[in-house]
């Protein structure tokens, strides 16, 4: 069966070094195991390789996390608009095998749009990596409203990724044991989850699918926490009467779930108990995540209809990026 891998990562040396030298931000050594480092930087045959070792298709490739938010303004444009060019030279190299989420200046809104623009008939790009806030500013901030029109007008669907919570958040709510443990507490063990989850409940308490009602966005990881907990948070619909539905409905209408090489029936059955396989990605998370042929196989298999395996596999990537 075909498959298509929506989130799989990769960055740049200006990147990586920026992120080293001047972010801050610790969850960088989560890049540095093993081989991680190698595979982040290889867009090329050497990925291909794995691919076809591993039985997938198609990647759509995104910057590793946190991609270029976060930088001021000049060098998040610069950074960019780099990884955009680079991304789309390794497409046009491997154009049955690859195609790519954009990486937007998110510090500089204006410049987010233009680079979106930029893009917008270049078709190695697909779609859009971003990230629940760009240093203090949360994604559903007014000032990327622009931003957030354009990739409806464009059809560019926006994964919303997790990124590690702001410093006071981690030091009230992940601080208090040895660095490691803190640090994974903060990020895969559960506050990368919050974060992204919460901007996606945002931008719904925001008004932003009322505005923008072809606006398409995925959420990794099953949902981030929040699909599980949806009954409970729909009950800010009596609250957010300015909204034109209620809050759980936009999950059915303006929100995808990747499974993030997550591939566990229990979180599957789950899901389509708030929503159907129409909206449900299959990803891989490479090179964090390296989910193999067999792995994939037996997960399809959980599905009992063999329509609803094609759409996991390839059919709702190829219909939401628009790759078929």
């Amino acid at each position: 069966m075909k498959t298509i891998a929506i989130e799989e990562h990769w960055t740049t040396p200006g990147i990586d070094r920026m992120l080293r030298t001047e972010s801050g931000d610790p969850s960088i050594a989560h890049n540095d195991r093993d081989d991680l480092p190698e595979r982040l930087f290889d867009i090329g045959d050497q990925r291909v390789a794995w691919m076809d070792e591993a039985g997938i298709d198609v990647q759509i490739l995104s910057l590793a996390p946190p991609g270029t938010h976060g930088c001021p303004a000049p060098q998040g444009i610069a950074l960019s608009r780099e990884a955009n060019d680079l991304v789309s030279e390794a497409v046009a190299k491997h154009p049955g095998r690859f195609r790519a989420m954009t990486a937007l200046p998110m510090s500089d809104p204006d410049a987010a749009v233009a680079e979106l623009q930029r893009t917008a008939n270049d078709p190695a790009h697909v779609g859009i990596m971003s990230y629940g806030r760009s240093g203090e500013r949360p994604l559903d901030d007014p000032a990327y409203d622009e931003v957030l029109g354009a990739a409806a007008a464009l059809g560019r669907p926006v994964f919303v990724h997790p990124q590690i919570p702001p410093e006071p958040v981690r030091k009230a709510s992940y601080s208090g044991f040895e660095p490691d443990l803190a640090l994974g507490l903060a990020t895969y063990g559960l506050g990368w989850h919050y974060e992204a989850g919460l901007a996606v409940i945002r931008l719904i308490l925001r008004g932003t699918f009322d505005r923008h009602p072809e606006l398409q966005v995925v959420l990794g990881h099953w949902g981030e926490v929040v699909l599980f907990a949806l009954d409970r948070i729909d009950s800010l619909s009596h609250t957010a009467t300015h909204l034109e539905r209620r809050v759980s409905e936009y999950f059915r209408t303006n929100i995808h779930l990747a499974t993030s090489g997550m591939l566990f029936p229990r979180m599957l059955r789950t899901a389509l108990e708030y929503t159907s396989a129409d909206r449900i990605l299959l990803s891989g998370d490479y090179p964090f995540h390296r989910p193999g042929s067999a792995a994939i196989t037996e997960f399809l298999k959980e599905l009992p209809n063999e329509e609803d395996r094609e759409k996991i596999a390839h059919a709702n990537a190829e219909a939401l990026y628009g790759l078929s």
